[in-house]
């Protein structure tokens, strides 16, 4: 909104000059979604006690987060109204990547809520059908798949991926590109999904990935940039900066609450979207394979479930204590809060690896 109403009017104010630049809106993106989450989050907790939509703990589960039991859940909502109140505020609305982003947000949202509203309002134990669940992520990836496929971001790369870290080596994937778009926004979903176990580590975690990915689509959005240090220019995706950067925001608003005792739960209605709108933007600006070692966590948490589930059904044995990979670390005796930092230090090294391959190629 700032954008359309104010930096038109530089020709009469100069000053306003200054919302033409994405640094200043992404600053302010994150300034919003900060003051946003202090005010809104404790108002809506409240009302989630009120309510009574609070965490069902399965008994399966670790002896520890038996006291969880209760605490507000459904939080993703609050992170979901800050994001896009600041996108609303800072972004160029008529941006297609912001407009192909905030479509992602809603639907995964919407979808998680209701994941979310049978699970803890209407008490079934299992929520929304796994089969509808992936039906509707399968919808986002085929509307986006056929955008890319309509209007790629790159046409001279459209369905060729750039490898991390080598110089000038792509692989066109031709018919394939397009599976690989439906595994990373399906995949990258589910996986921040099965992160969301401890609290603050995939909210936190996710933080990390937007920061990242906001650096990549500056540079990508930058023809001199993108130019300079070899990665497929992207016109437009600097836009991406603005609604990341609320992201990040969002997400530190949200981790105050979230931080071990966590005062609220994100929910599916969080983690759904964050994980598939990331797997989006990694899609839009043309780091794709990047995102397996930006997002090196969910990965390994959604491939030690898949291990779990495989071991167990072909030797009839357990690899891990228990699946995700961070409850197998809470029942070797280490302090929730011990694997969720120790995760955060993990993720914070992938980050800087990612942030390597601009100049090692």
């Amino acid at each position: 909104m700032f954008y359309h109403f104010l930096y038109p009017l530089h020709v009469y104010f100069s000053p306003f000059n200054i919302f033409q630049y994405i640094t200043f809106r992404a600053s302010g993106a994150i300034i919003t979604s900060l003051v946003v989450s202090f005010f809104l989050a404790p108002r809506m907790i409240r009302g989630f006690k009120r309510l009574h939509i609070g965490q069902h703990i399965r008994p399966e589960g670790p002896p520890s987060h038996l006291s969880k039991a209760g605490t507000p859940t459904m939080g993703g909502i609050i992170i979901l109204l800050v994001l896009l109140i600041s996108i609303f505020l800072w972004a160029k609305l008529t941006n297609p990547f912001i407009i192909l982003s905030t479509i992602s947000i809603l639907w995964l949202g919407l979808l998680g809520f209701l994941d979310d509203y049978l699970k803890v309002v209407k008490k079934h134990t299992r929520g929304l059908r796994a089969s509808y669940k992936l039906g509707g992520q399968f919808i986002l990836a085929s509307f986006l798949i056929t955008y890319i496929y309509l209007h790629p971001s790159n046409p001279d790369f459209a369905t060729k991926v750039n490898i991390p870290f080598v110089k000038d080596f792509f692989v066109n994937l031709g018919f394939f590109y397009f599976g690989l778009v439906l595994l990373i926004i399906v995949g990258a979903s589910n996986a921040v999904n099965l992160t969301d176990g401890l609290d603050g580590l995939a909210i936190g975690s996710i933080v990390l990935a937007a920061l990242t990915y906001a650096i990549f689509a500056y540079f990508a959005g930058h023809a001199k940039f993108s130019a300079y240090l070899r990665i497929i220019p992207v016109a437009g995706s600097g836009e991406l900066v603005v609604l990341l950067a609320a992201m990040v925001g969002a997400g530190l608003g949200f981790l105050w609450f979230n931080t071990y005792p966590a005062e609220v739960f994100m929910g599916d209605t969080g983690s759904l979207f964050l994980g598939g709108t990331i797997g989006v933007i990694a899609v839009l600006v043309k780091q794709e394979l990047l995102l397996v070692i930006v997002g090196g966590i969910f990965v390994v948490e959604a491939l030690s479930v898949i291990l779990q589930v495989i071991s167990f059904k072909i030797r009839g044995k357990r690899i891990f204590k228990m699946a995700p990979l961070h409850h197998h670390f809470e029942l070797l005796g280490w302090a929730e809060p011990k694997v969720v930092i120790r995760f955060w230090v993990i993720a914070i090294i992938l980050s800087l690896i990612s942030l390597a391959s601009l100049k090692l190629r």
